[in-house]
């Protein structure tokens, strides 16, 4: 009945110790607040490759990658 698949970006400031969630790397970068502290253009994000357990972090935030446990609704009826 749980099915594990939708990818979760988590983006915790270590100034403030905020927290942002998101559904892509994409997403993120459209939050103006999220992108002026990663100090990175999207592309180059890209190519580090997080993953869970292997975090991007930097002077301002760390950025995890998780999974978003969901249910699947139509099993329920």
């Amino acid at each position: 009945m749980l099915k594990q698949d939708r990818t979760i970006i988590h983006v915790e400031v270590k100034d403030t110790h905020e927290h942002f969630y998101f559904g892509s790397a994409a997403a993120m970068f459209q939050d103006s607040r999220v992108k002026y502290l990663l100090k990175i253009k999207y592309q180059t994000f890209r190519t580090k490759r997080i993953a869970p357990g292997k975090p991007f972090e930097n002077e301002f935030v760390i950025v995890r990658k998780g999974l978003l446990s969901t249910i699947d609704h139509k099993e329920l009826l």
